[in-house]
């Protein structure tokens, strides 16, 4: 049985469902010497093996390196490739670049602690589970407004994408007839305010 120390629903989860379960586990007791390395290729079955859906297919490379310190451990991840996710304006799949790094310093304790920085293990056991953490590292690389070149989103969304030199068009200016203002609020047109 694997046990999870990182975010234990969704690692127990992810580790269930991918079937191997010792793939990303880092067991600290195993470091003699003072670095380690270790890369993965992340494919789709990576990102399909979560719950979550923001990214849907990938293809990364992801590189590992463990180093001792005289308290504790330094995990440096690095994740180079690309992964595929839906475009904020047209909703079509788009591909994202990652480059994308992270540090997290680990500590050996009596007890379980992660406070997003820093992750304590229990002395008895110090496994990690760093597939969580991996993911987060390429989740938190995707830029927050991400959308497909100009030019490049789905026809029938592109119809209505205005171009950031094109003056917007307001809408009583064409097609549609100018409507007559409601009758209930002419009072209120003149109404001032001396201060």
């Amino acid at each position: 049985m694997a046990l999870s120390f990182v975010n234990p629903i969704k690692t127990t989860t992810f580790a269930a469902r991918m079937n191997a379960q010792e793939l990303f586990q880092v067991d600290f007791r195993e470091l003699t010497a003072g670095e380690m390395t270790r890369t993965w290729h992340l494919g789709d079955a990576f990102f399909s093996a979560l719950d979550e859906q923001e990214i849907e297919h990938g293809e990364l490379t992801a590189t590992l390196r463990v180093k001792k310190k005289a308290a504790g451990y330094r995990l440096e991840i690095h994740a180079t490739g690309t992964v595929e996710i839906p475009c904020d304006r047209c909703l079509e799949p788009m591909t994202q670049p990652i480059d994308a790094e992270d540090e997290i310093e680990i500590r050996l304790s009596d007890h379980f602690e992660d406070d997003g920085e820093r992750i304590t293990l229990p002395e008895e056991r110090p496994v990690l589970d760093v597939a969580w953490n991996l993911y987060e590292t390429i989740a938190l690389a995707i830029p927050i407004s991400h959308v497909h070149p100009d030019g490049e989103c789905a026809e029938d969304v592109s119809q209505y994408l205005v171009e950031d030199d094109e003056p917007v068009r307001d809408s009583s200016e064409g097609e549609a007839p100018q409507q007559p203002a409601d009758s209930r609020w002419e009072a209120l047109r003149g109404l001032t305010f001396d201060e």
